[in-house]
């Protein structure tokens, strides 16, 4: 039977171990409330509203720019604060404070996809005064999880509606259907394409090679010295005319040119407005009725006396037209020619004098 100095002993280590229990546990709960600055350390009592908890749950971390700051204290239904009824309460830090503002915005964000639900606090823009006991901060509009499961099934819907696409444009080019078809399945189409690249390729070298005006164009030095002669006539030209040489030079720098060019330009402006005026004859021509009827009528008078004409009427007519009389003509003109001809080589024959006395 253990004596009593031994029980004494053994209450004595029951006791130093439950002390330590104690001890070990005061500082794993000072632990496990670190973040918010120790058991007996003063907190920040703040409040937010969300539509939904979003799988938010009491003593659920709270974070200030993805630094941890606090827990979640309570959550719970306000329903006149609709359609934003969930309250949720959280204390942080006090020594946190200085690093929130009225306007900062809380949202529920998660850990991962499949992660735990958080308060995440962005203070990045905010700029108001620091947020007293109770105060409450507005709510961003972070995404939850129902949202990015919303996102990631219209994206799925997209990708199966794209390999549907996939498929259906895999069956055609099968089938044969279409030029990336034919060219898939029909070895005539593709020899034609092989075809149409060796001619393309027998084009390239021979235009490597110098061959033809193309590769000529590429190759020959003396069609470039010839590009490069015109360029400099061009350019001799060019000169030229900025020195004022030549009708061109002096129209571009001889101010005298340029103003007899101007006055005749003035001059032929006036003439215009003058016709428009129907000054002159031009102008009576171009405005006056009468006088254009005038000449319409000499004009008609003219074109019936040369229809007369070729008709044979009138001596003018049968000039024309009349040969025998032509030819009457041109013997009286042989004649006279002879006889004046005659009357030169001898006169005596022609001129006889007589005189006689009474």
């Amino acid at each position: 039977m253990p004596s009593r100095k031994e029980i004494q002993w053994s209450q004595l280590k029951v006791g130093a171990l439950v002390m330590v229990a104690t001890a070990a546990l005061i500082g794993l709960i000072f632990l496990m409330s670190g973040s918010s600055g120790g058991l007996f350390a003063r907190k920040l009592t703040l409040r937010c509203y969300f539509p939904d908890a979003s799988g938010l749950k009491d003593g659920a971390p709270v974070t200030l720019q993805d630094v941890t700051v606090g827990n979640v204290r309570h959550i719970r239904l306000v329903p006149e604060r609709s359609p934003d009824i969930v309250e949720v309460t959280m204390q942080v830090g006090h020594q946190y404070a200085n690093a929130l503002h009225t306007d900062s915005k809380a949202s529920i964000a998660q850990a991962g996809v499949l992660g735990d639900s958080y308060v995440d606090i962005d203070s990045s823009h905010a700029t108001g005064p620091t947020p007293g006991q109770n105060a409450e901060l507005p709510v961003g509009g972070a995404p939850s999880i129902q949202d990015v499961i919303k996102t990631s099934n219209e994206a799925i819907d997209q990708v199966e509606i794209l390999t549907r696409h996939i498929d259906n444009l895999v069956t055609t080019l099968n089938s044969g259907h279409g030029t990336l078809g034919e060219l898939i399945n029909n070895p005539d189409f593709a020899k034609k394409i092989t075809s149409i690249a060796t001619n393309i390729q027998t084009v390239t070298d021979a235009i490597t090679q110098g061959q033809g005006t193309l590769g000529k164009l590429v190759t020959d030095d003396s069609l470039y010295n010839r590009a490069n002669a015109v360029v400099s006539r061009l350019d001799t030209i060019t000169q030229a005319l900025q020195e004022g040489k030549g009708s061109a030079g002096k129209l571009l720098s001889d101010e005298s040119f340029y103003n007899n060019l101007n006055s005749a330009a003035t001059s032929a402006s006036q003439l215009a407005a003058e016709v428009n005026a129907g000054k002159g004859t031009l102008g009576k021509l171009a405005k006056d009725p009468a006088f254009a009827q005038r000449l319409d009528d000499t004009v008609t008078q003219l074109d019936a006396i040369a229809k007369s004409v070729n008709e044979g009427q009138g001596t003018l007519g049968q000039l024309v037209q009349n040969r025998a009389l032509y030819d009457h003509v041109d013997q009286t003109m042989e004649e006279a020619h002879q006889l004046v001809k005659g009357m030169r080589e001898n006169p005596k024959k022609y001129l006889v004098i007589q005189l006689k006395l009474f």
